[in-house]
């Protein structure tokens, strides 16, 4: 009888749907075990910021076997903007998709580049979705990333390397970016520091990590045009994404040329809203919708055509639409068993007790932690660095260096946190299943990791201020 080979790590890793549900069962049981408790928080700047010291354990209040499947509801009604922001996208690049836009323009650009220029192109296109990443945010990307996917079929890759452009590039971007709102922003204003100070550090560390993604793409993208059979991505549906025609038979047509304007001013428009104006989610959704119609009517195509392509492109996005909602049920069980702020003050408590450097280390371990539980990063600065920034100057950490490690530990995590919706999305819309992606980006996390320690601890070294 021969023996069946032993399954290696990454095959053993559960279908999405099986892993969330297995993280919402391991928070509720959690409850049993975990101490309920809360911190005092106060109203600044209409949002809720935990005060230090003000840590009490409060009635355990363990989630039950009906509250555990009522908090699924539950999250989806707390992810219902972020849900609807990937229905949109889905519609506005099946729309693109549906007028030939999208393929002519790709093949148009790919004939004139040059076929010979292929690892260029990988290392511009996850510089510039990098670039998306830090300046415009993170769910505000999710409609570019099915161009990646177009781009990386037409050079000869796969949609493991598309991911890697546009979804890699976007959260490395955005999680290390020293001009994010959302954790550097408010980790300043938590800290009454100059906003985005210390930027020419966090600037090189971005930069250091987005070059990194780009030899990696580089590296995968030969790897598997030696050899075919090495690639993750094999056998993953690619409908809508090739290219039909030879690269020699590409080019832009006037009807093209007009939707590629209406998308592009409506992108602008986006951008201008979200900087001046400050959009979010829902704007942009309703630009996304705006797009779709003017591009549609552009496109000339027919109610009946536009409503089938709406229906189709939404089915193909509802899988990652679905795992949104799914994944900010863990939230709520949190929530519902007041175990976060307990989870917060055990992890600073146990930092108290390391040396400087180790701490500083840990520190970012700890908010890894946190993050996988609390995903979103605004969120997560107003719950911990209330108590990390009194606990990292007794260690003797400036409160730059508590930062930047609170900075870390989120926006690194967010390479492979299952809990992170936006992050699920734009996978889903890549149709790069999660466990596929793991095998892909795991080795790169802990390179960035390393990196960012490297960083970090010269940040403790200098004592890094301010300035």
């Amino acid at each position: 009888m021969s023996k069946q080979p032993r399954k290696k790590w990454y095959e053993r890793i559960p279908h999405p749907v099986v892993m969330l549900f297995i993280i919402i069962v391991l928070t509720a049981l959690l409850s049993y075990i975990l101490p309920a408790g809360s911190y005092e928080r106060e109203l600044i700047d209409g949002r809720q910021r935990v005060i230090p010291g003000s840590y009490q354990q409060i009635d355990q209040t363990p989630v039950g076997l009906l509250d555990l499947f009522t908090a699924i509801p539950l999250g989806f009604v707390q992810a219902a903007r972020i849900i609807f922001v990937v229905l949109a996208s889905g519609i506005m690049f099946g729309v693109l998709e549906k007028s030939g836009m999208v393929e002519n323009t790709v093949g148009t650009i790919i004939r004139k580049m040059g076929l010979e220029k292929k690892y260029f192109l990988v290392v511009l296109m996850t510089f510039i979705y990098g670039f998306l990443g830090v300046a415009v945010g993170y769910e505000n990307n999710i409609a570019m990333v099915p161009i990646a996917a177009v781009i990386s079929l037409a050079l000869g890759g796969d949609l493991i390397l598309a991911a890697g452009i546009s979804v890699g590039a976007i959260t490395v971007g955005f999680g290390l970016s020293p001009i994010n709102p959302y954790t550097v922003g408010t980790g300043h204003t938590i800290a009454e520091m100059p906003m985005f100070s210390g930027a020419v550090l966090r600037s090189v560390l971005c930069l250091a990590g987005l070059s990194i993604l780009a030899w990696y793409n580089v590296r995968y993208f030969k790897r598997i045009l030696k050899n075919k059979d090495r690639s993750i991505g094999k056998g993953l549906d690619t409908k809508g994404f090739t290219l039909t025609h030879p690269i020699d038979t590409y080019s832009i047509t006037a009807n093209n040329w007009i939707v590629l304007s209406l998308f592009l001013g409506g992108i602008a428009a986006m951008l201008y809203g979200i900087f001046v104006h400050h959009w979010y989610i829902n704007e942009i959704s309703a630009i996304f919708l705006m797009i779709s119609i003017a591009c549609g009517i552009a496109a000339r195509m027919n109610p009946k055509d536009f409503s089938e392509t709406a229906l189709k492109s939404i089915a193909i996005v509802a899988p990652g639409a679905f795992m949104v909602g799914y994944a900010t049920s863990i939230k709520v069980v949190m929530e519902m068993g007041n175990i976060s702020d307990t989870i917060a003050f055990q992890l600073s408590s146990a930092l108290s007790t390391l040396p400087t450097y180790g701490s500083a280390v840990a520190m970012t371990l700890a908010q890894s932690v946190i993050n996988l539980m609390i995903p979103s990063g605004s969120g997560q600065a107003l719950a911990t660095l209330p108590i990390m920034i009194p606990v990292g100057e007794l260690l003797g950490l400036t409160r730059q260096s508590t930062i930047l490690a609170f900075q870390i530990g989120d926006g690194v995590t967010n390479l492979f946190n299952p809990a992170l919706g936006g992050l699920i999305a734009m996978l889903s819309i890549c149709r790069v299943p999660f466990d596929r992606w793991l095998r892909f980006i795991f080795p790169l996390v802990g390179i960035i990791m390393l990196v960012a320690w490297v960083a970090l601890l010269f940040s403790v070294f200098i004592e890094w201020g301010p300035a």
